[in-house]
């Protein structure tokens, strides 16, 4: 433990996201990043790929959550759509494999956006049920090596609201829903295909957030937080009260990381200790 290490209650298993850190503001360097977690108490720095995670293990880190792989923006080709199931299910296995071999427990994966061509709008519309579908048969070809490798694949609801930042929302995105989304990973039926629950997205698309914990709570895998509106830090000028949040996470059982994943408007270290602070419950 370095002697500098924050103390914490240990109800819950704190987590930093990579990329907010790293494109904003200072503009965190993996090093930078890690450093900063180990400092505060946390035990992750996630949404990273291989590259860096020599890094993580040299401040004694895990990585809760891999990225997928894929190239540029990887939640807009997903697996709603058979035209990516293929290049998807390769990178994504790929990262379970990596995982797998680095001890790292997650990867993240997305519906993708809605169009047949998901950057054009004018290429047609995937349907709900056809996109839902094919997502569970992308997902259950992925459980078959996810179960033998003990990595979690962790589908994420995301805001369509929001067309202010290409991080803040995703118009076009499929599973905009969280109920939509739940039941895709129950019609798999995989202990390794769970839910990744994003707080700040929930809020916006369907709110009533502890209710929708409750609801979730036998599929949920991965838990993300950002303050709303702006997916900024989680400070007083925004509208979700997370402790009485993290104490039901607490209540459930749940026993998995929370990723803090804000955009910093100011002192990014500030912001991520008030974060971790608000969180320890």
């Amino acid at each position: 433990m370095h002697a500098e290490e924050s103390k914490l209650k240990g109800r819950i298993k704190h987590s930093v996201v990579f990329w907010c850190f790293n494109i904003a503001g200072e503009k965190w360097d993996i090093d930078r990043t890690c450093s900063v977690a180990r400092s505060l108490g946390c035990k992750s720095v996630e949404i990273c790929g291989p590259a860096e995670w020599p890094t993580l293990k040299k401040y004694g880190l895990t990585c809760a959550l891999a990225s997928n792989g894929m190239p540029g923006a990887p939640f807009m080709k997903g697996l709603n759509n058979l035209r990516y199931h293929d290049e998807v299910i390769a990178t994504t296995t790929k990262m379970v494999d990596d995982c797998h071999a680095a001890g790292f427990p997650a990867v993240i994966a997305f519906t993708g956006y809605k169009w047949r061509d998901a950057e054009d709008p004018k290429s047609g519309e995937i349907s709900l049920e056809e996109g839902a579908a094919n997502c569970v048969a992308g997902l259950k070809k992925l459980a078959l090596n996810a179960e033998k490798k003990n990595v979690t694949i962790c589908l994420e609801h995301l805001n369509t609201r929001d067309d202010s930042h290409p991080m803040k929302g995703h118009p076009g995105y499929q599973g905009d829903d969280i109920d939509y989304v739940a039941d895709i990973v129950r019609k798999v039926g995989s202990p390794r295909i769970k839910l990744l629950f994003d707080i700040y997205h929930v809020q916006i698309m369907n709110g009533d957030i502890i209710r929708r914990i409750e609801a979730c709570k036998d599929v949920i895998g991965h838990i993300h937080t950002a303050g709303n509106p702006g997916r900024a830090e989680m400070d007083d000028k925004q509208e979700i009260n997370y402790p009485p949040i993290m104490r039901k996470l607490a209540e459930i059982g749940y026993g998995g990381y929370v990723g803090h994943e804000f955009i910093p408007t100011r002192n990014p270290l500030a912001g991520l200790r008030e974060a971790v602070q608000l969180c320890d419950v």
